[in-house]
């Protein structure tokens, strides 16, 4: 199966739950996969989670298959034990998915972020 990703910004967390549910139910009704989502409540919380730093790391990944964290550091010109720590923290995420032997893959071929700024009402 092709994995995709939605990234989105929501202050209603609950609000983007229900959508992200709905989107599942339909898709299990319709019998085909819909992607899946990953929410931040601000685009401060957003980037906060995902520094350059570790986009560089996603995108060095994405399509890459499995790779360890030696080799990933050695490709992006950083230190193993920083690779290692922002590794960590996008698996804790749902973005990248260690192997057991501990090496890295994205398990997405598609990664959208959708992020709407807008005026806030006085």
């Amino acid at each position: 199966m092709v994995r995709k990703l939605t990234i989105t910004i929501d202050s209603d967390w609950k609000a983007a739950l229900r959508g992200a549910a709905a989107q599942a139910k339909a898709g299990i009704r319709e019998k085909r996969y819909q992607g899946e989502v990953l929410n931040f409540e601000s685009a401060g919380a957003f980037f906060s989670h995902l520094t350059e730093r570790r986009w560089a790391l996603i995108t060095e990944l994405l399509g890459e298959g499995v790779v360890g964290v030696r080799e990933l550091a050695r490709r992006l010109g950083r230190d193993v034990k920083r690779v290692h720590e922002d590794a960590s923290a996008l698996v804790a995420l749902g973005l990248l998915e260690r192997t057991e032997l501990g090496a890295l893959f994205c398990p997405y071929v598609d990664i959208h972020v959708d992020m709407h700024l807008m005026r806030r009402a006085a």
